[in-house]
Parts: C-alpha cells; structure tokens; sequence
C-alpha cells in the first residue's frame, strides 16, 4: 500500500476520515485522534516493508534525543554556534545516509518521506537556535512529525503553524468549510493525477526514443506537465486530506505555468520547499554575510545566496548528477535574474508593460521545461557519466 496511490489506501483512509468528520462537527479536539491515525496508516503503509519501518522508528529515536538534548543545552549553553551547528548537521546525517545508500548495497535509513520528516526536524533545531521555539511536548513533536497525509511527499509544514492548528478547536460553522474545501482539494488531485498525469505518462515515452528536435520538444512538454499534474495532484490530495483532519497544511503550487519570470516561478512551484529554503538558508546566509562584511557587494552575496539555496535544493532531491545539475542551473537562472532585474534600464523601463510580461513569459516557460528535462535524467546517470568518461579520454 502506499500514500495516496492505492484503493487500499483510499478505502483505509475513508474509514479513518469518518470519526474526525463526527468529531469535527460536534467541536471535539483532533489532535488525539489524528495523531491515532497516523500511527495506524503508518502501520499499514510500511506492514509489508519491515526493514522501512524499522529505519523510521531508529529515525524518530534518533531526531527526539537531538531535539530533546538541544532544548536542555540552549537553556544551558544559550546561543552557542557551535552547538547549533554540531546538532543541524547530526539531524541531517541520516538524510545523508539515506542518500548515499543509491551508490551502495547498505540502504541505512532508506525509507518513504525521510527527506521531508529532515527538513521538519531541521526546523525544530533552527527555531531553538533562535528562541522561538523554548519547549515542546513529545506528543507535540510525534503528531506534527508523523502526520501522515504530508509524510511520504510533503508540503513541508511548520511546527507552530501546526501546532496552531491542532491546538484550536473550530466552530461547526468553521469545520463545514474545512471539509469541503478539503474533499474539493481531494477530488481535484485525484483529477489531477489519476486521469491527467496518467494520460501524460501514457504519451511520454522513453528519453531514449527521442530522434529529433520535434520528438525532444514533445518530450520535454510532456514531461513537464506530466510532473506538475503527478506532484501537484499528490500535493493537492494531502492538503485535502489534511483538512479533514483540522490542518490547514499549505498549498504546495499556484499555477506555476504562468510564472513571468524564475523567481515569480519558485514562489509558485514547490512553494513550501522553496519557502523553507528562502526562510531557513537563503535569508540566513545573507544576514550572516551581511553582519560579517564577508563580501563587499550586496549584489554578489544575493548571487552567492541563490547558488548556495538552489544547490542544496538538487543534493535534496538526491544526489544523482543531474539532481545537482538541476540545482545548479536554478540557481544560475536566478542569479542572472537577479543582476538583470538590478542592473538593467531596460528591465526597470518595461517590467510593467503587457508585452515585456508575456515574452518574459514566453521565455521563462521554455527555460524551466529544460530544467525540468534535467531533472528527468537522473535515472540515467551511469549512462551520461559513461559518455562524459568516453568523451574526455
């Protein structure tokens, strides 16, 4: 069984959806019921892989000493640097693991959604580091980790807005347009992977049949929509389901396809992945150069910001040379935006004018499909490091 992609899935789910229905409606609080489900989708999910759910449990054991350790030692050690740093990147060390486990036989801690349960733990560490998070109950950190409409493929949520969430109790009134807009977002995003990526996969063929310029064109559209309606249907169907169960979990896309420019397209693409990384590393770095005059132009640490940020969104993906590929070359359409958008007359005299917008548009469009034709590569890493080997020697 697997999220959101099996009638046993659906069937299990409908079951579980109906008493947080009742309890919605007659004002009781969620959170204990919600956090119940989770615990025995999980079990289900990951019945038939044991070793998976295994390397969850070790996962959670793991992040909670960290967690809990840090919460007594910022009490105690205040704003330490190198406490702070020492306990981020532990976090990350089974993510890590996990990713590296493509390249070896030992898949250690190679289990669905631990990329984005890493980013929610990583969070938690950041905002102790700040003061803004002073303490948090286990049950807290169980139910916001394991939720389990979000925990396969996101959105990534953030621990306060969650706990905002589980903590209020809404009016009848209230709950009603919860689940309504819940059970619409639902449908759509079956829509929108069942029948539209479905057709789109159906049409996209191999990369390797690909023996022209009309047949590569076809490819890369195909592609790329067929990624939007898979992800952005998952997406959709989790925040549906999330709200049935009283979360307002972020939406994850809006209308990306008509993004004017890279920047207006990663505010509305993966948008709490991108947020996450704009709040948690791309700010961060910035004011940590800023505040120690590391680089003399504003301009150039913005560029090495973008960089850095996009960088780490492809190795988070995995760390597939074309997953890096793909980051990079966001991070390089960024930068270029950003000296553009800081350094041209011309931009500053059009920017706002129908047409500059729609061949802004234009452009735009056909550059992210060809990122999106990168990302799709990574499966054939061996075979594009064979030729590169082949070409050089």
């Amino acid at each position: 069984m697997s999220f959101f992609g099996s009638l046993e899935f659906f069937i299990w789910f409908t079951l579980l959806a109906f008493p947080a229905i009742i309890l919605g409606l007659f004002q009781k609080p969620l959170r204990y019921y919600s956090f119940f489900a989770s615990v025995f989708m999980l079990a289900l999910v990951f019945g038939e892989a044991k070793k998976q759910l295994a390397f969850l449990v070790l996962f959670l054991f793991f992040e909670l000493i960290l967690i809990k350790l840090y919460l007594y030692l910022r009490r105690l050690e205040g704003k330490n640097k190198f406490l702070y740093v020492l306990f981020v990147l532990s976090s990350i060390f089974p993510l890590f693991f996990a990713k590296i486990s493509v390249f070896s036989d030992i898949k250690l801690f190679s289990f669905i959604g631990i990329s984005y349960l890493t980013f929610k733990i990583v969070q938690i560490i950041l905002e102790i580091y700040d003061g803004i998070i002073k303490q948090i109950s286990l049950f807290e950190l169980l139910n916001f980790i394991l939720f389990f409409p979000t925990l396969s493929s996101g959105p990534i949520d953030r621990s306060r807005r969650f706990k905002k969430d589980t903590d209020a109790i809404p009016s009848r009134k209230e709950y009603l347009n919860l689940l309504g807009t819940g059970l619409q977002k639902l449908f759509l995003g079956a829509v929108y992977k069942f029948v539209v990526s479905s057709f789109l996969f159906s049409k996209l063929g191999d990369v390797t049949g690909i023996t022209g310029c009309s047949s590569l064109i076809k490819y890369i559209y195909t592609y790329g929509f067929f990624l939007f309606f898979d992800f952005a249907g998952y997406s959709l169907m989790a925040v549906g389901a999330s709200y049935i169960f009283g979360i307002k979990t972020p939406d994850n896309f809006n209308k990306p396809f008509l993004s004017v420019d890279v920047r207006d397209f990663w505010n509305r693409w993966h948008i709490t992945l991108s947020h996450w990384l704009r709040d948690f590393v791309f700010s961060r770095f910035i004011m940590n150069c800023m505040r120690k005059k590391w680089f003399s132009s504003r301009l150039l640490t913005a560029v090495l910001g973008l960089m850095l940020n996009m960088l780490i969104m492809g190795l988070w993906h995995g760390f597939s040379l074309c997953y890096v590929l793909y980051g990079v070359y966001h991070g390089v359409l960024l930068s270029v935006f950003e000296i553009y958008q800081k350094k041209s007359k011309f931009y500053k005299n059009n920017k706002n004018k129908f047409i500059y917008k729609l061949a802004s548009w234009f452009i735009t469009i056909n550059l992210v499909m060809i990122g999106f034709m990168i990302f799709s590569l990574a499966s054939y890493d061996k075979v594009i490091l064979s030729w590169i080997y082949q070409k050089l020697t």
